[in-house]
């Protein structure tokens, strides 16, 4: 466990590229190889809207990070932060808490709070516009949603007080989850279903992709489904019934065209309608 600790506490920039990109690879190849929906689709075309704003997202991470590596040294010098309050734990109990509630804050709730709220939905909306969804979806984030995310992952570290190498572990974790739970692949229904009781699975977060209510509004997890089945956002629906989108958004002329996709949060907003 010491080694894993030392390696995150110093792990290269370039180490960290490659776990983006080589994840992005992986899943990409895994998806074209054995694909769940046989899209009808330009992947490369999809790809490059996707990682434009895979790109954005990593120089708004990169342009902030003074901040969080700031706020952890803050938290540990200053012994602030539930990890720090609570009984002393083992290193493996303490990295297991950390990271589930630097998921609970820097995710779930990060995710909810943007459904939730109208001007934030604005931006997540993004996300939920690709009707496409494939492992370069997981980065589609709009950046002024990259800029909202990093303000919840900063809570978090004050919040939860946890040092600079549980934060690289979790934004680790964080993107090889992203990466999984958004490829165009499929597990047995009952790996599945095991799987979704512990981590968010493919099928658990495919359905929040699917284009209507109450659908969309649910199975905010990232990494950890605790989540979502603690506080009663955890839903369920066949696998083969899932249609990607959001039912506010569904021509493929304003999904698939950049520069309207920056423009929509500041665009009047449409009601979403129930099933």
């Amino acid at each position: 466990m010491n080694e894993i600790i030392n390696y995150f506490s110093s792990i290269p920039s370039s180490h960290r590229a490659g776990i983006l990109a080589g994840g992005i690879a992986l899943f990409w190849l895994l998806e074209s190889a054995f694909p769940f929906f046989k899209f009808q689709y330009n992947k490369w075309q999809h790809a490059g809207i996707n990682i434009f704003f895979t790109i954005t997202t990593i120089i708004i991470n990169f342009v902030l990070a003074f901040i969080l590596l700031q706020t952890a040294d803050y938290a540990f010098t200053n012994k602030i932060g539930l990890l720090n309050w609570l009984p002393s734990m083992n290193i493996v109990m303490y990295t297991i808490v950390g990271l589930l509630l630097m998921d609970f804050i820097g995710a779930y709730l990060a995710h909810f709070t943007e459904h939730k709220i109208k001007i934030l939905w604005r931006f997540h909306l993004i996300h939920h516009s690709d009707t496409y969804i494939d492992t370069t979806s997981g980065n589609r984030h709009h950046p002024g949603e990259s800029i909202i995310r990093f303000v919840f992952t900063t809570l978090g570290v004050l919040i939860v007080g946890c040092p600079m190498w549980m934060v690289f572990m979790y934004q680790t974790l964080s993107v090889v989850a992203t990466q999984f739970t958004h490829a165009n692949i499929c597990l047995p229904k009952k790996w599945d279903k095991l799987m979704s009781y512990i981590i968010v699975s493919p099928d658990m977060h495919k359905i929040h992709h699917h284009y209507k209510l109450p659908y969309t509004d649910s199975n905010y997890g990232n990494i950890f489904s605790i989540w979502d089945r603690i506080f009663g956002t955890y839903l369920y629906m066949e696998r083969e019934n899932i249609v990607y989108g959001i039912d506010t958004h569904m021509d493929p002329k304003e999904n698939n065209q950049l520069r309207n996709l920056l423009k929509i949060p500041f665009q009047e907003s449409r009601s979403p309608n129930e099933e």
